[in-house]
């Protein structure tokens, strides 16, 4: 009877613990009813993500995480659709929870932390802020919103095992390490891509005394490699600080890391050997130092790591040979030597016991390979590379069956018979081609993989088809004739994959083509510098999805389509270099970041409509016939102001089943005078060489982030505004060959980072502003300014001349001594003559004798003249 009833009685939810919870609700909005189950009438343990205490009754675990279907296209800047997800306040009211021991609120969209009491932030955790001393699991990573300003209140977590913060933004919390070390039992500290900056370099020793794992890759360091990473008393098995701008070298001796497995430090600014203590770590499982600078031997202690699954020594500058000693590695999956300076043979004796091996990565310019044609390895590689491969590819290449992915580069070698070579690689998800002599004929090929990326290997005849399995799709700098139309208008069964096309830089004609109403999942086009001819057709329109689109440099003609104003989520427009005509499209997309339509045949005035384009950081109109006036609101494009980043990455990254793939795209700008590749747009407005008309608008020097403006060329009048200034950030600016009048201003000489100016071919008049900003320049800058005077031009200015008969300061005090000198020898001869004179007269009139002599004389002299 009592056990019946005992087993009949039900544990009911602690009302402290209800009511912090639905404190914590109040903070939260919940777009997909997560919560719609948080109601007082319904018991708290049976809450949508609230586990309970089968005894007690008191919340133990809080587990509200969000799911994500990650989109199959992210564009760079692009967050993941958390529409769903909880939002709002994370409030650490939750803290109150006294037997909470797991929360995890992972990948939801909080927007920030409140936190209860002021202690909070000076890491006083009083009774009534909370008392969850059994908490020891806390996951709140990839709220990608949420700032912290100090980690104090975690630090009085003392039974606290694991915290995972990843994705959040610590980059104000300047004690992080501090903080962390203050945990006794913490074993797993995840701060990846968490903007840190702060790595305490010069720091010897930290108090970590449980730590297991601990990953701070991904960060903002910029820092010599720290002291106390090698100096920790706990028996640590995982550090990553990848991609976290670490410099520096590794310990010369061993240190304390003797239970390490995992030791990831790739992606950094590492240099010097790679010490022989590494062969000394028994229990190592993992070794990533790729994307570095380490120098010197492969160390032959690495063959000691009997352990060892992962060996990456990729893109450094090692040489030597290849240790023939790693062929003891029995348990190695993963080895990646290709990128360095690696010399003499290899061969299959290197690799006779490594029957796991799944991804290999082989080839240095002075390596040889040197295999045996009829060598049967003891792996199935998934993936290979192979670099600087002469003679013929190795034939074991085509005993691998398993094999998804191949990358083959900078090669001379044969890939001779190209038929069976070709259809080898329709097993492929991945083929990577670039820089080989491949010399092949693609006319009658077939591909099948999900990525084909096939750049500089002369590859001539017409396009191959495609299977619809392919998703991108790369034949950049080849020789391929012929047109698109048998690619693009094909009948194919099924629907296709493709969303990147790039044939750029080949020799292919024809027109457009009008089936691109087919290939609707397209973000990336790249038709560039080929022989395409035709307009643009209106079927492109059908492409929502495009990203990008490159035709420039073809022959092509016309009116840009009304059609591509569905594209609306085009990041980059490329159509210089053609013929087209007509007016500039006023419908542009919201997302455009790059407008390039310089040297076509454009007409009328530029659309006021740019100045909508609040994302638009490349205005490049320049070479058309564009007349009428500068708009007098291009203020208004915000992404030119100095409170967004001075540069751009165009990145996306591609998801589909079996492939993830993240690509970097480029811009051809002119700027500087030169036109260049640049992988990060800058904040352009290129105008030149129209005819555009009326002064430069004083508004154009309000986006104080632009970096280059080009205006020349033109019929511009009026002044340089004072407010020119501003442009702190400018460091291109032509205003050349216009009828621009009026002193430059003197505000320019403030303009730290301008490098190229020209002023040439104007009505400037005055002094050229002293500083060494402006007179930096040569005289070609500022020639043709008839009334431009100062340095560095050799005309003097009025104000700055000197008095003609002006001398040397020293042969003027010379001067004027012997003017004194003078003054008085003139003086005192005067003064003898008059007085020598008077004494004559007076002889004369007062002496009758002398006066009767004297004009006897004078008579005598008058005849004697008269005689003559």
């Amino acid at each position: 009877m009592f056990n019946s009833s005992m087993c009949n009685l039900k544990v009911h939810c602690n009302e402290k613990d209800m009511s912090t919870l639905l404190h914590f609700k109040q903070g939260v909005t919940d777009p997909s009813s997560l919560l719609s189950s948080w109601f007082t009438e319904q018991d708290c343990c049976q809450w949508s993500g609230v586990q309970c205490d089968n005894i007690t009754g008191r919340v133990v675990k809080l587990n509200l995480p969000c799911h994500i279907n990650h989109s199959a296209i992210i564009a760079h800047g692009e967050k993941e659709n958390k529409s769903h997800c909880l939002t709002g306040e994370f409030n650490l009211s939750l803290l109150e929870l006294e037997f909470l021991s797991y929360l995890n609120l992972s990948n939801n969209d909080f927007k920030s932390i409140q936190m209860k009491c002021d202690d909070l932030s000076r890491g006083i955790l009083p009774h009534q802020c909370g008392n969850s001393s059994n908490l020891h699991y806390i996951d709140l990573s990839y709220n990608y919103d949420i700032v912290i300003d100090n980690l104090h209140w975690i630090s009085r977590l003392s039974s606290l095992q694991y915290l995972n913060l990843d994705g959040v933004a610590l980059h104000k919390e300047i004690d992080w390490l501090q903080s962390m070390t203050m945990l006794p039992l913490l074993s797993e500290l995840h701060l990846k891509n968490c903007q840190l900056e702060n790595i305490y370099p010069s720091l010897s020793y930290a108090n970590f005394t449980s730590l297991k794992v601990l990953d701070l890759s991904e960060n903002d360091f910029i820092s010599d490699l720290p002291i106390w990473l090698f100096n920790l008393s706990c028996d640590i098995s995982h550090i990553d600080i990848s991609q976290s701008h670490i410099y520096g070298q590794l310990p010369t001796v061993l240190p304390n890391l003797r239970s390490i497995k995992s030791l990831v430090l790739s992606q950094n600014y590492l240099k010097g050997p790679i010490p022989d203590w590494l062969g000394e770590l028994e229990q190592l499982q993992e070794l990533n130092l790729t994307s570095n600078s380490f120098s010197g031997p492969i160390p032959t202690s690495l063959g000691n790591l009997s352990c060892l699954i992962v060996c990456g020594l990729e893109l450094n500058y090692l040489s030597g040979n290849l240790p023939e000693i790693l062929v003891q590695l029995f348990n190695l999956e993963y080895l990646t030597v290709a990128g360095n300076s690696l010399t003499g043979n290899v061969s299959e004796r290197y690799f006779l016991h490594l029957s796991n091996l799944k991804q290999l990565s082989l080839g240095s310019p002075a390596l040889i390979f040197n295999f045996d044609p009829r060598w049967i390895p003891p792996f199935q590689l998934e993936s290979i590379k192979l670099r600087y491969v002469s003679g013929k590819l190795p034939s074991w290449l085509f005993t691998q069956f398993s094999l998804k992915s191949l990358y083959i580069e900078d090669s001379s070698a044969s890939f001779e018979p190209l038929d069976r070579f070709w259809n080898f690689t329709n097993q492929i998800d991945v083929l990577h081609l670039v820089n080989n002599s491949i010399n092949g004929d693609m006319s009658n090929v077939s591909l099948n993989s999900k990525l084909i990326w096939l750049v500089s290997n002369n590859l001539r005849g017409s396009l191959p088809q495609l299977s619809t399995r392919v998703v991108i799709f790369c034949l950049y700098n080849n020789s391929l004739t012929g047109p698109i139309f048998p690619l693009l208008c094909h009948n194919m069964t099924g629907e296709n994959s493709l969303v990147h096309l790039d044939l750029g830089y080949n020799h292919l004609s024809g027109e457009l083509t009008e089936c691109w109403n087919e290939w609707k999942m397209l973000i990336h086009i790249d038709l560039s510098y080929n022989n395409l001819t035709g307009k643009i057709p209106h079927s492109m329109g059908s492409l929502s999805n495009l990203l990008f689109l490159y035709l420039e440099s073809n022959k092509l003609f016309g009116n840009i389509p009304l059609s591509l104003k569905n594209c609306q989520k085009l990041w980059i427009i490329d159509l210089s270099h053609n013929n087209l005509s007509g007016a500039i499209p006023r419908w542009m997309g919201q997302s455009l970041k790059a407008l390039k339509l310089r040297s076509n045949q454009f007409s009328g005035n530029v659309p006021p409509q740019m100045c909508q384009l609040h994302s638009l950081m490349v205005m490049d109109f320049a070479d058309n016939r564009l007349s009428g006036r500068i708009p007098n609101c291009l203020h208004n494009i915000t992404a030119m102001l100095a409170d967004h980043a001075s540069t751009h990455e165009c990145r996306v990254t591609i998801q589909v089943p079996g492939l993830l793939v993240s690509y970097k795209f480029s811009l051809m700008m002119v700027i500087k005078g030169s036109e260049l590749e640049y992988w990060n747009l800058m904040k352009v407005i290129d105008l030149s060489s129209n005819n555009l008309i009326g002064i430069v608008p004083l508004e154009i020097f309000m986006l104080n982030g632009l970096q280059s403006l080009n205006l020349s060329h033109n019929h511009l009048v009026g002044t340089i505004s004072e407010e020119i200034g501003k442009l702190k950030q400018l460091e291109c600016f032509d205003v050349s060959t216009n009828r621009l009048s009026g002193k430059i201003p003197q505000s320019m000489s403030l303009l730290h980072y301008l490098d190229y100016l020209n002023l040439s071919f104007n009505n400037f008049m005055g002094k050229i502003p002293s500083g060494t900003q402006l007179q930096g320049f040569t005289n070609l800058s500022y020639v043709a300014n008839y009334q431009l005077c100062g340095p560095p031009l050799t005309k003097i200015c009025p104000q700055d001349e000197k008095p003609q008969n002006s001398k040397p300061m020293g042969e003027e005090d010379h001067d004027d001594g012997k003017s004194e000198f003078y003054s008085w020898f003139y003086m005192g001869l005067g003064i003898g003559f008059a007085v020598g004179f008077l004494g004559v007269l007076g002889a004369i009139f007062f002496n009758r004798t002398c006066r009767h002599a004297y004009f006897r004389f004078l008579y005598r002299l008058h005849d004697m003249v008269i005689q003559i």
